[in-house]
């Protein structure tokens, strides 16, 4: 494979330009492709630990299942992403993972990672700040889910979508493709899948969001961003600044 032609590269290489070394110790985490249908299972709460996977192709979520049987979506997971970082230090999952769409995995043990500890100091040191990033995700989607109505948890979260997909790809983000049910994003952000309709609804009334089955237009980024009160600052920070102070 062409190293540049790789998701996970493209996702590493937002934070800080790589070298070929660096970018063919990352080609492998890719070698092992996968085929998975939508709706599988790639582990679930509670199984054991010891292997990671990157997505190739198509997305997944993570997601807890509650005690009453009803679920909450943890994470939405792009190809690029690698899945199962958090429970590093753990031997069983925390939560279950699942595919959205049909697509392509490549699941590879912790000592690989490890291994990549090793021999570069730039790829830990991205690994870092994407556990960093990850986890702030997660505190920005906790305010989300307490403290804003249903039209700014709708609205954030397409704007969120629409900045980590713009990261990954050369065009813009105005227009991109969501492939999550009504009833994905009830349980992703705590809504009744009617209310995520009429919210979608009211949004398109008002000229803010326009929904074409799986396809997303917004045609006005900044009108939206008031709307939802969104702060992007958690999500395009890069470490160049700190690789040129560590080489000052």
């Amino acid at each position: 494979m062409n190293p540049d032609e790789s998701c996970i590269v493209r996702h590493f290489d937002q934070y800080f330009r790589l070298s070929d070394d660096d970018k063919m110790l990352l080609v492998r985490l890719e070698d092992s492709v996968s085929p998975v249908k939508a709706g599988t299972s790639l582990w679930g709460e509670r199984d054991k630990a010891y292997e990671f996977c990157t997505l190739k192709r198509g997305w997944a979520f993570s997601y807890r299942d509650l005690e009453n049987g009803s679920r909450q979506i943890l994470e939405i997971y792009l190809p690029g992403d690698i899945v199962g970082l958090r429970e590093f230090a753990f031997s069983q999952r925390l939560a279950g993972v699942q595919m959205i769409e049909d697509g392509e995995v490549c699941f590879f043990p912790h000592r690989h990672l490890i291994d990549i500890f090793r021999r570069s100091l730039t790829l830990t040191s991205i690994m870092f700040a994407i556990s960093s990033r990850q986890q702030v995700m997660i505190t920005e989607r906790l305010v989300n889910l307490a403290r804003r109505n249903a039209r700014q948890k709708l609205a954030h979260f397409l704007l969120e979508m629409c900045q980590r997909i713009k990261q990954t790809q050369s065009d813009g983000c105005e227009s991109f493709r969501l492939p999550l049910s009504q009833e994905l994003l009830a349980d992703l952000l705590g809504l009744s899948p009617v209310h995520i309709s009429r919210t979608f609804t009211a949004l398109n009334e008002d000229g803010l969001v326009f929904r074409d089955r799986h396809n997303v237009t917004i045609p006005d980024l900044e009108a939206l961003k008031h709307e939802a009160g969104f702060d992007d600052r958690y999500l395009i920070e890069n470490m160049r600044p700190l690789f040129h102070e560590a080489n000052v």
